[in-house]
């Protein structure tokens, strides 16, 4: 699995001709890495008199951190499987009319996983942003960057999620999904913008 490989070595992987894992992957492991940093800030910050009034807050957003950190860590290794099944129904038989109507059903099936994946992906993406953009306005002031840097982690993980989406979606016959995952691909990047502009605005007042 991916995620129990040595940075050395996943790095090796990520660098060979191997087409998996790829930008999903990698988006994924972006956020996680953005929400791993935002719990760091928290951590830096519960019991810390000096932030003695957002206590309760902060201990909420290390909470929500550590399971977005959990979930998007579970969709590295989840994303280069979803790739993976795209690939294995691409390679079915189709010699007779049965097989090419299997294999053209096979294949529909796990485009719309190998998208629908991604996008859950850029949605917990856009949770690590928000709680970074919060943490680095309340958190302990000498983490700051960090919590930038989480923020923009996670902005990069969104977009390289749904950079993925979208790919997929050119291959989705069903209208009624395309339309729907388009719809919810324009909602998060509206969002996304709003926070990312929240983000950078912050870190200029606090960091300069």
């Amino acid at each position: 699995m991916l995620m129990q490989m040595k940075l050395t070595e996943f790095l090796e992987e990520l660098g060979s001709n191997s087409p998996a894992p790829g930008g999903g992957s990698i988006a994924a492991l972006a956020g996680a890495l953005g929400g791993a940093l935002a719990a760091m800030v928290c951590r830096l910050t519960v019991g810390n008199s000096k932030y003695a009034q957002v206590q309760s807050e902060i201990a909420g957003i290390l909470s929500q951190a550590d399971q977005l950190v959990s979930e998007l860590a579970c969709c590295v290794d989840a994303d280069t499987e979803a790739f993976n099944k795209v690939m294995a129904a691409y390679k079915l038989p189709k010699a007779t009319e049965i097989e090419k109507i299997a294999r053209s059903e096979a294949i529909q099936q796990a485009m719309v996983a190998a998208a629908r994946l991604p996008l859950g992906v850029a949605g917990n993406c856009l949770k690590v942003l928000s709680l970074a953009v919060r943490v680095l306005a309340i958190g302990n002031s000498n983490a700051a960057s960090d919590a930038s840097v989480a923020g923009l982690m996670a902005h990069a993980g969104l977009h390289g999620a749904l950079y993925n989406v979208k790919i997929n979606l050119s291959s989705i016959k069903d209208q009624t999904t395309q339309q729907d995952m388009q719809a919810k691909v324009a909602g998060i990047i509206a969002e996304d913008e709003r926070l990312h502009r929240e983000l950078l605005a912050v870190a200029s007042k606090v960091i300069g």
